[in-house]
């Protein structure tokens, strides 16, 4: 699979639209730093802003020496002074107990780690064999560490959608320590050769646990990194692809939560384009049993932008997966959640933009089906939304083709919400679709409403007949309990 990572939040990537289809987007939806949230509904209070950060196990000698400028050193002695600077880039300091504390210290290392990226980045020659073991050991004592529990002191567990993140105190130096580590894998003179010999399956495991930081600042850097890693490391990609699917099923079957599902997702995304054809039944399976449960946990709109790219990706590398696709969405279709019905809407319009006519065949029935319940939804975002549909070309072509089928079934579902649906922004767009179905073929449109109306005029008979006969039966049951009065009444007379 040969791809190049893109930068972050963009991919060098792209499928060429299909004819008469709408173009999927040509790359992964970035993740927002800013969580996404949904307006309306009751304001919900916010829990007490979390203010742990990682433990970092703190050097006890922290008395750091500014050591030469490597632009001003002599050439041969420049790869060992690099040496010694990224060593002394491993002393970690305390940004959460006492950030007060070695200011001094600290800011040599912070100037340190600014000069090797600049150093790094506008010299060639300089990343040498020697370099390899001590950048990565650089990068890893300074990162790979414990995460902070995801729950509040008090014990209120950490929500993605409504709490504020933990941002992390030591941000000063991991930025820079990221940033170095991100040049270092893009400079020319990087080998992969030689570096595999310590970017190996355990650094990867480490990486991948650190999606979990709550810093949104912190995974945008992992997101790009581990790119990178994956575009490089040709031997790694199987781990990767297995150690993400691993990821996944803890978080949809065990915890339902992890920070970093989102951008989990967008590096999937990239990776998905990359995938040759026939696709192999490996990715396959990781479409039905890992992309589509994804649907079902709650904090689905934390990175649902993500999720329906891949899946979109999926159905324009191989059209035979939609009917599972489809089927697995409707399978996991909210029943009291407007919103995220709203987002399953918004997903199946996307499959729909790709679908080939062939494929919506296999899917039309079910799928207008639940169609037919989202316009008839009181929640007017799940019917507007589900009425937008017909205000897409491709879809109408599509339905076009088989109004047969379609009318038939949407048709009561429309006439009746026409008139009954209490928005009447909805009785716009119903009347715009029942304008549609009229145009695209009138004598269907009025076998449609005869039916209707007749089937209307069945239910009213039924239940006008079915009144009388209770009537009757109530008559008759009043009439038998009257005479057995009477005649207990008589016979007492007598006595």
């Amino acid at each position: 699979m040969g791809w190049e990572s893109p930068q972050p939040g963009t991919s060098g990537l792209g499928m060429q639209p299909t004819a008469n289809k709408r173009p999927s987007n040509s790359a992964p939806p970035p993740t927002q730093l800013n969580k996404i949230k949904y307006s309306g509904g009751p304001q919900i209070v916010k829990k007490e802003r979390r203010h742990s950060s990682s433990r970092f196990n703190l050097s006890k000698n922290r008395e750091l020496q500014k050591l030469p400028a490597l632009k001003d050193a002599p050439p041969h002695e420049r790869e060992e002074l690099f040496i010694q600077k990224l060593r002394q880039c491993c002393v970690l300091f305390d940004f959460i107990s006492d950030p007060l504390s070695d200011l001094k210290f600290k800011e040599v290392k912070r100037a340190g780690l600014n000069e090797m990226v600049e150093y790094i980045t506008h010299n060639r020659d300089v990343v040498t064999e020697a370099i390899y073991p001590e950048a990565v050991i650089m990068f890893s004592v300074n990162l790979f560490r414990t995460l902070p529990p995801s729950s509040n002191p008090t014990g209120a567990e950490f929500d993605p959608e409504e709490d504020e993140p933990t941002l992390e105190a030591a941000w000063p130096h991991l930025q820079l320590v990221y940033e170095f580590f991100l040049r270092f894998l893009e400079s020319p003179d990087f080998q992969p050769n030689v570096a595999k010999k310590y970017i190996d399956q355990k650094f990867v495991l480490s990486l991948l646990d650190l999606f979990d930081s709550e810093d949104p600042r912190e995974r945008d850097f992992l997101k790009t990194i581990l790119h990178r890693i994956y575009g490089k490391f040709l031997g790694l990609r199987a781990y990767v692809r297995r150690q993400i699917n691993n990821i996944f099923y803890r978080f949809i079957y065990e915890t339902e939560h992890h920070n970093g599902i989102a951008e989990l997702l967008e590096i999937l995304g990239s990776i998905i384009n990359g995938f040759a054809l026939p696709l192999k039944e490996e990715h396959k399976m990781f479409l039905i049993r890992v992309l589509l449960p994804l649907h079902k946990v709650k904090s689905l709109s934390v990175y649902h932008p993500q999720l329906a790219y891949c899946v979109v990706q999926f159905l324009e590398k191989d059209s035979s997966l939609t009917e599972p696709v489809i089927v697995g969405l409707l399978k996991f279709w909210p029943k009291t959640h407007s919103p995220k019905e709203v987002m399953f809407l918004n997903e199946l319009e996307e499959i729909l933009d790709v679908i080939e006519p062939s494929e919506f065949v296999k899917v039309m029935e079910p799928l207008f089906r639940q169609l037919a319940k989202c316009v008839s939804s009181p929640h007017f975002q799940v019917a507007e939304r589900a009425l937008y549909y017909w205000n897409n070309e491709y879809i109408m072509s599509l339905i076009s083709d088989n109004a047969a089928k379609i009318l038939p079934i949407m048709f009561p579902a429309l006439y009746k919400n026409s008139k009954s649906h209490w928005n009447k922004t909805i009785h716009g767009l119903i009347y715009n679709a029942l304008k549609l179905f009229m145009e695209m073929n009138q004598k269907l449109f009025d076998d449609c409403t005869q039916q209707y109306k007749a089937e209307k005029q069945k239910v009213a008979e039924f239940a006008g007949s079915r009144g009388n006969k209770l009537q009757c039966r109530g008559y008759s049951a009043l009439k038998r309990h009257l005479c057995s009065a009477l005649e207990v009444f008589t016979r007492l007379c007598i006595s």
